[in-house]
């Protein structure tokens, strides 16, 4: 991987493009990241580049990790992560990783925590057909049957049952970027990705481009 950055969902909009197309896109207000260490195959085993992103108070970081920020010389962050660059040696502490990393037309893999449904039945969880709406049915929105009666007697695992939806770790692949914003940190990418306003989204170069 060469290059990644932590990014905060600020929301969708559309915008034309020169042939004088309508695109949506979601706007990510990308960094800038901080790299709060360097770690190396002789030292650690392995090497990657470890950074840190978001503004928080410092009474709300626990001591060990508020020592991790001290060490490094710089303010304490809301997030940390950690990215295995092909070039994790040229990186410093301290230095910046702005949204310029990225240029327009690039592919990436955009992942984040999908919005939390809550409990929701087999419907709206897998998209299950309801029974008859008829007064005389009794059966609309049940699950229905759930498994055989004497073999082998049991629900078989997986069985697609109501339950809690979203709020999960979700992957969107090959995304394009349509546009850069170096003054004001903002990368436009086509499309939707994951999570509600304000969550963490990860931006990665695409695996499959």
């Amino acid at each position: 991987m060469k290059k990644a950055i932590l990014t905060t969902k600020v929301g969708m909009t559309q915008i034309w493009d020169e042939n004088g197309i309508l695109v949506p896109v979601t706007v990510l207000e990308a960094g800038p990241c901080v790299v709060t260490q360097v770690k190396t195959e002789e030292k650690d085993g392995y090497s990657a580049v470890q950074v840190g992103f978001g503004a928080i108070r410092e009474k709300l970081v626990n001591k060990p990790v508020a020592g991790q920020f001290e060490k490094a010389g710089v303010d304490v962050k809301r997030y940390i992560r950690e990215f295995r660059f092909e070039d994790a040696e040229s990186y410093q502490v301290g230095q910046e990783i702005k949204a310029d990393i990225f240029a327009a037309g690039d592919k990436v893999d955009a992942t984040g925590i999908t919005k939390g449904k809550g409990y929701q039945g087999a419907i709206h969880r897998y998209g299950q057909s309801r029974g008859p709406m008829a007064h005389g049915s009794k059966y609309h929105r049940h699950a229905g049957s759930n498994g055989p009666a004497t073999s082998p007697g049991r629900v078989a695992k997986g069985k697609h049952m109501p339950g809690h939806m979203g709020a999960v770790k979700a992957t969107v692949q090959n995304l394009q970027v349509v546009s850069i914003d170096a003054e004001k940190n903002l990368i436009l990418v086509r499309g939707a990705v994951p999570g509600a306003k304000k969550s963490l989204v990860v931006l990665k170069e695409s695996v499959k481009a």
